[in-house]
């Protein structure tokens, strides 16, 4: 049952200040994490209503989400499927027999006054995801519906709730207490959400809730093996709020036992605002809520050749991916990692790859350039402004002569605007490289008579002048001089004497 509880006194230092910190060397610090995800199906999971965010509030409800008597459930197949995938994709075991439970507990976005989950038969147990040099052990990932949402007005105005959300299927993923720091924590979900993004099993939106994490976190005796006592931290919405909420945390526990006092477990609410976390209740075990198994629905039997046409359709993982391209296609650790980590950026650079065979010069170009307009908010890869092969012909224009690098990130720009292929805005805009030496030298002959003391400076030792004019005759060809030529022509002119 959960029960509001007012805050407890813990000892000396109940609250502190602060958010960062790293427990004391007395102390070990111990942190297991929860993991909801909503999965991207297109009806909710025991009903046909659209699991799509937003919408007119209670808009995608219908009588089994809302329970109204007689109403019963149809188990989603899709989103077992989706589930099987992710128990897989983390090294669990997925068994061949599970079942759901009811979950009770009474709040008011919960229309059932329960909630169909799973308790001691989940879907996949005893996995682990690899973090670093780190293996994190996956305890279990279970099935469940999502409940409604709390829509508070302004102070005075009550609370109202939208069930569009009641029955949308999730996935609960939960860690063994494997982690030993907040940054570790952070790093896990970092890695976690990479896996589950390269599946495509939902859209991991935090800001919308489709990934959302509780963190349990206690402290023990340093060599001790025994856990502590333990908080739960909920309202984590970032990455960076579970680091600092989790900081937070670990610095208050330290200094109620430091001081002598006992941590009581609990539920507490992490405040990002003031960077602090707040008493919310008393911690729920599994007897609280009263499991049973759910009689609306059957036992789910999993046949194994099931997992295993699942298995055969799962996607290369990002490890894997990880390997090939520092091993296959020779890029540095930090190039491999940038473009694992978006899976929209991975595939753009397989697709380019297979028709630009030079990995390097791609890799720079999506680490650089791309990624530059991608951050200004020129579209995303995804939609296709600028396709795999049309990097590769701008690429492939450079590498000809046709462009010089200067040139062919202007052009970049106009791609990624218009949608536009390179070879085209090259012709319309007139942006071709000019290599003709006449025409060069007459340029570079323009910018020494204009520049007589960057030349006597050059004379005199000063090499870097060289750059200045370089530069001035790019903006004399309006950036389609071929560097090589033009640093090339000024050389033979300023060590030549004339």
């Amino acid at each position: 049952m959960r029960t509001t509880v007012a805050p407890v006194t813990e000892g000396p230092a109940q609250e502190t200040g602060g958010c960062a910190g790293v427990a004391s060397p007395s102390f070990e610090t111990v942190i297991g994490l929860e993991v909801h995800v909503e999965l991207a199906t297109v009806s909710k999971m025991f009903c046909r209503c659209s699991a799509r965010f937003g919408g007119e509030p209670n808009a995608q409800v219908c009588p089994v989400c809302a329970a109204l008597p007689g109403a019963l459930p149809v188990p989603n197949r899709r989103a077992v499927e989706y589930a099987i995938k992710i128990g897989l994709a983390l090294h669990c075991r997925i068994g061949d027999r599970t079942r759901f439970d009811r979950k009770n507990y009474f709040y008011p976005d919960l229309p059932k006054a329960y909630q169909i989950s799973q308790f001691d038969r989940p879907l996949a147990q005893d996995g682990y995801l690899q973090v670093g040099g780190k293996r994190v052990r996956i305890r279990r990932v279970h099935m469940e519906e999502d409940a409604g949402k709390l829509l508070h007005a302004e102070a005075g105005g009550g609370s109202m709730v939208d069930l569009n959300r009641a029955g949308v299927p999730l996935v609960e993923i939960v860690t063994e207490p494997d982690l030993s720091s907040p940054e570790e924590a952070r790093l896990f979900l970092q890695q976690l959400r990479t896996v589950l993004a390269y599946l495509d099993v939902s859209d991991l939106r935090l800001e919308e809730g489709s990934m959302r994490c509780d963190a349990n976190l206690s402290l023990r005796p340093a060599g001790h093996s025994a856990l502590g006592i333990r908080s739960e931290v909920k309202n984590l919405n970032s990455f960076r709020a579970v680091e600092r909420a989790l900081g937070f945390e670990e610095k208050r526990q330290e200094r109620i036992l430091a001081g002598g006092g006992r941590v009581v477990q609990e539920t507490r609410h992490w405040n990002d605002p003031e960077g602090k976390t707040l008493s919310l209740r008393s911690k729920e075990e599994a007897n609280d809520y009263r499991y049973f198994p759910e009689p609306d629905l059957l036992p789910l039997v999993v046949p194994p050749e099931w997992v295993e046409k699942v298995r055969a359709e799962l996607p290369e993982s990002p490890d894997e991916r990880l390997a090939r391209l520092r091993d296959e296609d020779g890029l540095s650790a930090y190039a491999a990692e940038f473009i694992v980590a978006a899976p929209e950026m991975a595939g753009f650079y397989d697709r380019c790859r297979t028709v630009y065979p030079h990995p390097k010069t791609i890799a720079n170009w999506l680490m650089g350039e791309v990624s530059r307009l991608l951050n200004a908010g020129s579209g995303a890869l995804t939609q296709g402004s600028v396709e795999p092969d049309g990097l590769a012909e701008l690429l492939t224009l450079v590498d000809r002569g046709v462009l010089n690098g200067a040139t062919a990130k202007t052009v970049l720009e106009e791609m990624f605007h218009s949608g536009e292929r390179a070879a085209a805005i090259v012709t319309r805009k007139g942006l071709g490289q000019i290599s003709d030496e006449d025409k060069l030298e007459a340029a570079v002959g323009e910018v020494l008579s204009a520049n007589p003391r960057a030349v006597a400076d050059y004379r005199g030792g000063k090499t870097g002048a060289l750059g200045f004019l370089v530069g001035q005759v790019m903006k004399l060809t309006k950036g389609r001089g071929n560097p090589e030529t033009v640093n090339r022509l000024l050389r033979g002119k300023l060590e030549g004497g004339d």
